[in-house]
């Protein structure tokens, strides 16, 4: 499938099949995620990836409201067999722009980054691995997190100074209804405006 294809193709899945997702296929669509662009090539991010049922199971006891869990908007979420839980390492992108090569940037400290690259690479690789999940045939659902993200490092052994952005939902999609009527796109020049606004 070429990227035009899969960026087209690409949804947010909200029904999945129980069938599991075979590692190499898992391999090739995270080998895909950490080729993403990174600040500095600090590549400050990590995947922690929960498979078959015990592992989902205690993410979604974790995390999800269980009032939630025991009557869902969309049961078929929680049939995934794969949770992606992406993780940030601030610490790491001050770090590394501390380093010789990098000092003069004045990016030592957080206060001096223009954005949060942090979170910015995170999500790069995060759309890496939805876009992926479509070159496989997978479904993907990119959702926020609930909980306490203290409590979910702690669930998951997560060492301190990595942030959790989200969660993936990941496995083969089931049917799904599509909305009566989804949000069009925004017309493309309200989107890009050449030589200025």
């Amino acid at each position: 499938m070429d990227l035009d294809s899969a960026i087209r193709r690409r949804r947010m899945c909200r029904n999945f099949l129980s069938r599991p997702v075979p590692p190499e296929v898992l391999d090739r669509l995270f080998e895909g995620a950490r080729r993403a662009p990174s600040a500095g090539r600090t590549q400050g991010w990590a995947f922690v990836v929960l498979e078959g049922h015990d592992q989902t199971s205690l993410f979604w006891s974790t995390d999800a409201d269980p009032a939630w869990v025991a009557q869902p908007d969309h049961p078929g979420v929680l049939n995934a067999p794969v949770i992606v839980l992406p993780f940030c390492n601030r610490q790491a992108y001050l770090d590394r722009y501390a380093a010789p090569d990098k000092a003069a940037a004045g990016l030592a400290t957080e206060e001096a980054w223009p954005a949060p690259y942090w979170l910015i690479d995170t999500a790069f690789a995060t759309m890496l691995l939805l876009l992926g999940a479509v070159q496989e045939g997978l479904g993907a659902l990119f959702f926020r997190l609930h909980g306490d993200a203290n409590q979910l490092r702690r669930a998951f052994g997560v060492p301190d100074g990595w942030d959790p952005i989200g969660a993936v939902a990941l496995g083969w999609p089931a049917h799904q209804n599509r909305p009566t009527r989804p949000r069009p796109l925004r017309p493309f020049g309200e989107v890009v405006h050449r030589g200025g606004w």
